[in-house]
């Protein structure tokens, strides 16, 4: 049987896909290419352009390819502009998210992976935040994917679609093997803009707020290794295959790091300066989100291998040296090949 993977040439998704194909899955990817990469996938690897929402395409893939789960990543996750354009942002994560899961069902797929996020906690008082948190979005990006959480509870009661939703704490890193990596221009993770600043890619480094209720000030993250998130979304296929109940994980590693931290790491480990510019707050940033991460160790086979906060830097610092010398082709294959 096959996975689809929606949004599968994206940060998150490409690497979840070489995780996938590692392990010997077939898989077959739906992306629109928006903010995706033809690159960032195996060879070999069927991808079809198009939208998630597109529900004869999807159905038509579906049997096609013989598809037993999906794994769904298809969406936008800019938490300003999610303020700036809420409608924008219900209408591609939720709306879609809908359509997606209404032809999952009808075309019996057994097991669906949600790609959801910690921004559905808000401001939390306690830390770790577990997951049975008070949900209290700060933003619409927030809200877009609680609502396709309980969309997918509500589904599983009524139609039997086995489900785990992964709710990723702040994402960085590239693939160890530098085979895919954060590549869109206008992504706004805060590692991937302070390696740029450190390379000279960017003249500064914008700091949003430095007047939290935080040791020094800033944004407190909990920042986890993108292959150790692409690893949870293997062992959490794994686990509904093999009988284990619909259920919803915290993704991080239990502990987090201020903006100030991460900006100190980049200059440590690359040696290079790092210029900032303090503005002021955003809209929608809650002031610290760490996860409690007892419940995914406990019921999924998955270790984390990347914990340490200079190797994720060290691994998005390379991807960043290697997109910038050739954009188009950072994996360098069209040269090797040729």
């Amino acid at each position: 049987m096959t996975v689809l993977v929606t949004g599968g040439a994206g940060y998150i998704g490409s690497h979840t896909v070489h995780e996938l194909t590692d392990a010997g899955e077939p898989v077959v990817v739906l992306d629109n290419l928006s903010t995706g990469f033809r690159f960032a996938l195996p060879s070999g690897v069927p991808l079809i352009v198009g939208e998630a929402g597109n529900q004869a395409l999807v159905g038509s893939l579906i049997d096609r390819h013989k598809v037993d789960s999906v794994i769904h990543f298809a969406g936008s996750i800019v938490v300003p502009e999610s303020v700036a354009d809420p409608l924008g942002y219900y209408l591609n994560n939720t709306v879609t998210s809908r359509a997606l899961i209404e032809t999952a069902v009808k075309h019996g797929v057994k097991n669906f992976v949600f790609s959801s996020t910690a921004a559905v906690y808000g401001e939390q008082d306690n830390a770790p935040v577990s997951e049975d948190a008070a949900k209290a979005p700060l933003s619409p990006y927030g809200w877009s994917k609680l609502m396709t959480e309980v969309m997918l509870r509500d589904v599983t009661r009524a139609h039997g679609l086995k489900h785990t939703i992964l709710r990723y704490f702040n994402v960085a890193g590239a693939d160890p093997k530098l085979r895919t990596g954060q590549s869109t221009p206008a992504a706004t993770h805060l590692i991937k803009l302070a390696a740029q600043a450190a390379i000279g890619l960017r003249p500064e480094l914008k700091v949003f707020g430095t007047d939290y209720p935080t040791p020094d000030g800033t944004c407190i993250r909990d920042y986890i290794h993108v292959t150790d998130l692409a690893r949870a979304h293997w062992a959490a296929l794994r686990n509904l295959r093999a009988g284990g109940a619909s259920d919803t994980f915290n993704c991080g590693y239990g502990r987090g790091s201020s903006v100030l931290e991460v900006i100190e790491a980049i200059r440590r480990v690359s040696g290079l300066a790092v210029d900032v510019d303090y503005v002021g707050r955003r809209a929608g940033d809650a002031a610290s989100l760490v996860a409690d991460t007892t419940r995914i160790r406990a019921t999924l086979d998955w270790e984390p291998q990347y914990e340490n906060l200079d190797t994720i830097v060290s691994h998005a610092l390379a991807w960043e040296i290697r997109l910038a010398a050739d954009p188009e082709d950072p994996r360098g294959e069209a040269t090797a090949a040729a």
